[in-house]
């Protein structure tokens, strides 16, 4: 069924079908990371938290340069024009549908790749406050 709620959505009806949610695919992986990151002492966990926000924060390049293409397809408009409009040609339609798709594409990939980010940087972030939470519990000697 198609439904516009998303991938969370999704996966809530795919582990509701579960016998076992915790065998669900998508939970496998996000134990083996999380497996990973617990292996990894503190101070680089931190490195790896503040390259993970370049990244993210980085992202943003992508919507900047979709959003720019029109604005440089302005500028040789009328050259533009002369070329996609002259003797009757479909090349205008040619070069939206695949100006359309590209921006489709980098769209996906620009929300896929944020979405990514802030799930690793998550799971960073909870991995280093239980470790202070178990640091702070421990009962002095």
């Amino acid at each position: 069924m198609f439904t516009f709620r998303g991938d969370a959505h999704k996966v809530y009806l795919q582990l509701k079908k579960e016998t076992d949610p915790a065998k669900h695919h998508d939970l496998k992986e996000t134990a083996s990371i999380k497996a990973f990151y617990e292996s990894i002492d503190s101070e680089t966990l931190r490195l790896i938290h503040y390259r993970m926000i370049k990244e993210q924060n980085g992202l943003g390049i992508i919507p900047i340069y979709v959003t720019s293409i029109p604005w440089l397809l302005f500028l040789f408009s009328n050259k533009i024009e002369e070329v996609l409009f002259t003797n009757g040609n479909i090349l205008w339609l040619i070069f939206v549908i695949i100006y359309l798709v590209l921006l489709t594409a980098f769209a996906f990939f620009h929300f896929k790749e944020k979405a990514w980010a802030a799930f690793h940087i998550e799971m960073i972030k909870d991995v280093l406050a239980s470790r202070e939470d178990r640091a702070q519990t421990k009962p002095e000697r």
